[in-house]
């Protein structure tokens, strides 16, 4: 179930992504308006316009930074990069301890 939301979530991202670097809306100067297309579209965008990573120029119409955008990018794959690397120390210990236990016990 995690892994559906996690896929709902990232293609929400990709969606609101494409439809600023579409209308080439990277700069204050080319804003344009936005309309989610459904809650997880809509708590995504909300969520980008309060990290910062899509901003507003007034009157409903938005851009997309793209520099906060590379920032935040970058940020989000270091925290899965750190979760990947803890996911697998743990498996390791989880491996080696019967070994250890063993080795242990032997002695």
């Amino acid at each position: 179930m995690a892994t559906a939301a996690a896929a709902l979530i990232a293609r929400a991202r990709r969606q609101i992504q494409h439809h600023f670097f579409s209308e080439d809306a990277v700069r204050p100067d080319r804003a344009v308006r936005f309309e989610p297309s459904n809650r997880i579209e809509e708590r995504q965008f909300r969520r980008m316009l309060d990290r910062g990573t899509i901003r507003s120029t007034g009157a409903d119409r938005y851009w997309l930074d793209v520099v906060a955008y590379d920032s935040d990018l970058r940020e989000r794959h270091q925290r899965v990069r750190l979760a990947l690397i803890l996911v697998i120390i743990a498996l390791a210990g989880v491996i080696a301890f019967p070994a250890v236990a063993v080795w242990m016990s032997r002695m």
